[in-house]
Formats: structure tokens, sequence, C-alpha cells
């Protein structure tokens, strides 16, 4: 078997595009997209038809426009892969608790519109304080969350805590902090992106969890097989065909029964811990800064599109 399919034995796979040929290619469980994956897809001639409908269907509502679209991106997604899509809420809302979790209802409302069951569709959030709270308030009325821009422990502690559906972890930028930071090329199980999901993911098996850990944002296919037995590991459509390409051994590298012990529980997270223990990591802070800069921005470019296209119409 190739890498990829040995890596499915003990991993859900999941697709990190807006590519419908690469999730046909490659037959992952789930998908997820971001605003830079849709920014990307509706680049290319073939997907330009689902941005011009979603503005032809509500060039009178202009503020509605990108949520039809993200929805009608998730629909045809969910064509193909058996699973699971998710759908980010603007990255603007990233500090406003209430309108994330209106956002997040209203992406909901969409789905249902297009007879997609709720259990299909996870919110994609990002894991500022404001926006856990959204989701702790979005789970309880079962609509299910995708915690995103995730850099640290306090992070995943705080989601858990709010019995949050998934969370992703970002190993690549992880990693691309540090290597900047101390001009090293990380490798294998040294590699701090990988460590810092090894050390979610045996938090929550002691503790006992059910908050599940999604791998993301991959640089190579080392941090992928390092990672073989998270819950989940998204993964963009370069890496999964080079794990086609390589038929080298992948064995299981996290299971819960090997879960590293911890100290004691913590108390439950309060505001003001998490966000001092969130300032301790400059990693962390500086790229969930930086993350949700770079998603407006391209959410942003998205708009400009949609503006260009509904004045040709």
């Amino acid at each position: 078997m190739n890498q990829l399919e040995q890596l499915k034995q003990y991993t859900t796979v999941v697709a990190d595009t807006g590519d419908f040929e690469s999730m046909k290619e490659f037959a992952p469980r789930d998908a997820t997209t971001n605003p830079s994956l849709i920014l990307k897809a509706v680049k290319k001639d073939e997907y330009k038809p689902l941005l011009e409908k979603a503005v032809r269907d509500n060039r009178w509502n202009e503020h509605e426009i990108m949520d039809h679209l993200l929805v009608a991106f998730g629909a045809e997604i969910l064509k193909i892969v058996p699973g699971r899509v998710s759908t980010e809420v603007d990255a603007s809302l990233s500090f406003d608790t209430q309108a994330t979790i209106d956002k997040g209802r209203k992406l909901i409302e969409l789905y249902a519109r297009a007879r997609i069951p709720q259990e299909r569709v996870l919110i994609k959030i990002a894991s500022t304080w404001e926006g856990i709270r959204a989701a702790e308030v979005l789970e309880r009325q079962g609509i299910r969350c995708n915690m995103t821009l995730l850099f640290s422990l306090p992070q995943a502690i705080a989601c858990a805590e709010a019995n949050v559906r998934l969370i992703s972890p970002f190993v690549g930028r992880i990693y691309d902090w540090y290597k900047k930071a101390e001009g090293t090329e990380f490798t294998g199980a040294n590699d701090p992106g990988v460590q810092s999901v090894r050390g979610i993911y045996d938090y929550y098996s002691y503790f006992g969890y059910k908050t599940e850990v999604m791998g993301a944002s991959f640089r190579n296919t080392s941090q992928i097989v390092e990672l073989a037995g998270c819950d989940l590991l998204t993964i963009s459509p370069d890496l999964l065909k080079k794990l086609t390409e390589s038929n080298e051994p992948v064995t299981r590298n996290l299971t819960r029964e090997a879960a590293q012990e911890q100290d004691h529980r913590p108390p439950k997270t309060s505001e003001k811990e998490f966000r001092f223990r969130l300032n301790e990591s400059a990693m962390a802070t500086e790229k969930l800064a930086e993350g949700i800069r770079l998603f407006c921005a391209d959410t942003h470019t998205l708009n400009q599109m949609i503006d260009e296209t509904r004045s040709a119409m």
C-alpha cells in the first residue's frame, strides 16, 4: 500500500482544499475550506459558475452573497465526500461572540435550505476567547464547530472545556515560526508543530475529552506521517499526491492508550487565565493575529471579485 492508504488505516483523512477534482482523486472522508481556499478556487474558470450563480440569485442583497457562495461550495463538496464539510465564519468577527453565533446560525440555515443535515456541517471559527464562547453556545444548540487558527495548549483546553466537536491545530505555521526564530530545520518527532499536536492529543486522551483533534496546515509528508493515529488530518492535494507516490512504511505514532500522563487537571479556564497563558506564547500570539489578518485579506479580495461580478451583470 502507498503511504496514503496506510495512513487511512489509523487516521481519518480530510481534504484541505476547495478543489472538487482533488477530492474525487484522493477520496477523503471530510473536507475543510477557508477564505483562502475558496478564493483560490473561484479564480479557476471551472468554479466561476458557482460565483456567478451566488451573485445572480442574491444581487439585490449583496450582504448575503458571500454566505451563499460559501454554502454553494460546501453543498457541492458534500456531493463528493461522504462525511462533513467545514465552512468558515468571516475572520473579521473573531472578537465578536454574538456576531459569530449569528453567522454560524445563518450558515446552517442556508445549508438547511439546500436540504443538507446540520450534522454534515462544521462551522469553522477562530480560536479566540470570543470565538470559543460562540462555539460553546452553538454546540449547545446542536451546531457542530471546528476551531481553527489554534496554536497552543491553552486554546485547546478552552475548546475542550467548551465541548466543541473538533479543533484544528496548525502544524505547519508553528513549524514556520520556530524555523524562522531559531534558524533550524526541524524534522520528524523534533518538529515543534508535531510536538504541539501530540501534546494536545495526549492531554485530551488522559483527561477523556471528546473533542476531536485534526492536525492541519502541513508543510511536508514527514509531519503527516509523524501524526499517524491522530483523530483526523486535513491535507492539501499536493501532499496527498506525494503520499500516494511513496510506499515507505507508515506506523501508528499516536494512540489513546499511550497518552502521557499529566501532573494534575487544571481548573476550568477563566478568560483572564486564557489570555495570560496565550500571551505567554509569542508564537501562538503572533500566529493567531497573523492568521486572522490573512483570512480577512483574502475575504476582502473575494468580496472584490463578488462586486466585480455583480457589476458585470
